[in-house]
């Protein structure tokens, strides 16, 4: 684990193994002054009080990680897979059109962490041969529902925004709500299983 200091009023952690769970132990100490902790792929982000900023780094190192219970009950998106990107997934993989479908619904997903923008979570668990770069031109607009493919990750789109995944299709399931409680119905353990509803 490596801490840096992240401008005036936060401190960056790198090298950490499992940053969703570090984050999860840093809540549940209850530092005094901590404002916000951010978790990742790589890194957790601790945001505090100016003035607890050289208290907080000293307990840092005794954070203790709380793995994240991964949920029974998966959470079900039906999508249409009509995006504008599929036939491009299908010929940069080698696959065909119906293959990538069937690949993508084939796996049951987990939600690594969330970040990027609100309710938009990292599900793990592609299938490998679906695995590609994001696109070399985002999209200034993604419309909310896109559900999409870039690296070794899934999400879906919870609101509109700029984006560089690639949509395989789209999704009228409401994932991010900020009147619910939660507001996102997808969070770090949350299983995710993609139907075809073309099926």
């Amino acid at each position: 684990m490596r801490v840096r200091p992240y401008g005036p009023e936060a401190w960056l952690i790198d090298e950490v193994d499992d940053p969703v769970a570090w984050a999860r132990g840093v809540r549940t100490m209850g530092v005094v002054g901590i404002d916000e902790v951010v978790a990742a792929e790589h890194t957790v982000l601790v945001r505090c009080e100016r003035s607890r900023l050289g208290a907080v780094a000293e307990l840092l190192s005794d954070i203790v990680p709380e793995p994240v219970e991964i949920a029974a009950e998966p959470v079900v998106i039906p999508v249409r897979y009509a995006g504008p990107d599929l036939a491009d997934v299908a010929e940069r993989t080698g696959l065909s059109v119906p293959q990538v479908i069937e690949r993508h619904t084939a796996v049951e997903y987990v939600a690594r962490f969330c970040g990027f923008a609100p309710g938009f979570a990292y599900l793990g668990g592609l299938d490998p041969r679906l695995e590609l770069p994001r696109r070399a031109t985002p999209r200034t607009r993604v419309p909310m529902g896109s559900v999409a493919i870039a690296a070794h990750y899934s999400a879906v789109y919870p609101a509109p925004s700029p984006g560089g995944w690639h949509l395989l299709g789209t999704t009228d399931e409401v994932l991010w709500d900020p009147a619910a409680d939660p507001p996102s119905r997808i969070v770090p353990g949350t299983t995710v299983r993609f139907t075809d509803t073309a099926v």
